[in-house]
């Protein structure tokens, strides 16, 4: 890509600065939503699956001083893009890039450094949209990040489990509506304590984003948070939702 096919963002209240296409998916709220939600010891090691330009694998690098983490994307572009960023905001000692596909071999993964168990946390934002029941971008690089066929989730969730140690955490975003189609694949991949945080846009809609956590091999019962409302009834950004979009705070769970 040409230069012109580029901007360089702030984000987190200027936190980070994220080059990224002009065209094509773009770095929304859903990824800063992911990296607050995501809990992190900063002694661990985190992988971000489908990490795009790498927004929330490094914002989440960037608030758990210490952390080190790998972005996984398929798209070598974008791969590259996210090396740049971590690069440029000072992280890439700590964070790597691997272009994998997530449903490839277990090989593929170890080869990067990737064995099955050494994840203590694991973030991703899988495609939500199913190419053969909905609409999809004409954009190549807007398709590939939104839309998925109907076991992609189930792939994405198996990957995630291979990659979690015991009691590791797996936290996704995932489209409100689609709750019942989260729910069966985490069940099977091991993942319970499962906690769902629904995220409204106004206080008088209805969600339209959820938060799940799960902890790998847990038997806890599912629970149910408050929720986040990201603008008030005049259209203003509330304080908590400023706090975490542009202040860079955590999202955090009940109990």
């Amino acid at each position: 890509m040409q230069a012109e096919q580029f901007t360089d963002d702030a984000v987190l209240g200027g936190r980070l600065i994220l080059r990224q296409p002009r065209t094509g998916h773009r770095v929304g709220h859903d990824a800063i939503l992911l990296a607050a939600a995501t809990e992190a010891n900063g002694a661990g090691h985190a992988v971000e699956l489908g990490a795009g330009v790498g927004a929330a694998g490094l914002a989440l690098a960037q608030r758990v001083s210490g952390l080190t983490a790998t972005l996984v994307e398929i798209d070598p572009s974008l791969g590259a893009l996210a090396e740049h960023n971590a690069a440029r905001n000072g992280l890439a000692g700590r964070v790597q890039v691997a272009v994998l596909n997530v449903a490839g071999p277990d090989s593929a993964f170890a080869n990067q450094g990737m064995q099955i168990g050494s994840a203590g946390c694991v973030l991703m934002n899988p495609p939500f949209n199913d190419r053969a029941r909905q609409n999809v971008s004409p954009d190549p690089q807007r398709r590939l990040a939104h839309a998925g066929s109907g076991d992609t989730l189930a792939k994405w969730v198996e990957r995630a489990a291979w990659l979690l140690a015991p009691s590791g955490v797996l936290t996704l975003i995932w489209r409100a509506d689609g709750l019942g189609d989260v729910l069966s694949p985490l069940g099977i991949g091991g993942i319970g304590g499962i906690g769902v945080l629904p995220v409204y846009p106004r206080p008088d809609a209805a969600a339209i984003r959820i938060l799940v956590r799960g902890v790998k091999g847990s038997r806890a019962p599912l629970s149910l948070a408050g929720g986040l409302t990201l603008n008030d009834a005049n259209a203003r950004p509330t304080a908590e939702a400023e706090a975490i979009l542009r202040g860079g705070e955590s999202l955090r769970w009940p109990g």
